[in-house]
Parts: structure tokens; sequence; C-alpha cells
């Protein structure tokens, strides 16, 4: 159990990383010492920033993956952070892009990736 907890902890950690470089340099040119910046720049900033995604998801699955004693098999282990992905990318976008709205269709698709999770949990 203590695993699936550490599992978990790192990867909300890790997506909270990625969503920062995926979306993040979207705010950059709001900050005047981004305004100048070229795209290469942009990209290797947020590859940087990526880079920390990575000491947190690899850990996350060599801990979570049954074969290593974790408790989740790799499909779960996918489910679940693709789940926190979502999770993490609307709290994201809801603090940082207030412009941003989020419709009935939106959260009837969020409805139908937890239900993904249940059947894929499902013995």
């Amino acid at each position: 159990m203590q695993r699936g907890i550490y599992t978990i902890l790192l990867l909300i950690l890790s997506n909270a990383f990625m969503t920062l470089a995926w979306y993040g340099h979207l705010k950059f040119k709001e900050m005047n010492w981004f305004q100048n910046l070229g795209l290469i720049s942009i990209v290797l900033i947020s590859w940087g920033i990526a880079l920390f995604e990575y000491f947190f998801q690899v850990p996350a699955n060599r801990i979570g993956y049954h074969e290593f004693g974790g408790p989740f098999s790799l499909v779960e282990l996918k489910v679940i952070q693709e789940v926190i992905t979502l999770l993490v990318f609307t709290l994201f976008t809801m603090l940082f892009f207030r412009t941003e709205t989020f419709r009935l269709n939106h959260f009837i698709g969020f409805f139908f990736l937890i239900l993904a999770v249940y059947f894929i949990f499902k013995k």
C-alpha cells in the first residue's frame, strides 16, 4: 500500500513539472525577461523543466510496477498517470489561465476517463 501512495505522490510531482514545461511557456510572455526570447530558447527552458519530470516519473514507475514489488500493472500505471495528468492540467489551467473555461462536454469527457480507471482496475 505504501508503495502505491509513493507512486501516486511521485506521479503528481512529475506531472506538475510536465505541465509547467508543456504549457507554462505560454505564460512566459508576461515575464519581462522572457519577452525577447526566441522559440529555441523557450524550447530549451521547457526541456530543462521537463528534465525534473523524469526525476519523479522514472522512480514512480519503478516503485509502482508489480515486477519491482509495486502494486500496479503497466496498464494501471499508465491509466493512473493519465488521470493525474488531467487533474494537474485542470488545476494548472484554472490557476494560471483564467480566461480558459471548462464546459459541460469537458466534464463529460472527464467522467468517461474516470470510468476508464474503474474498468482498468476491475478484476
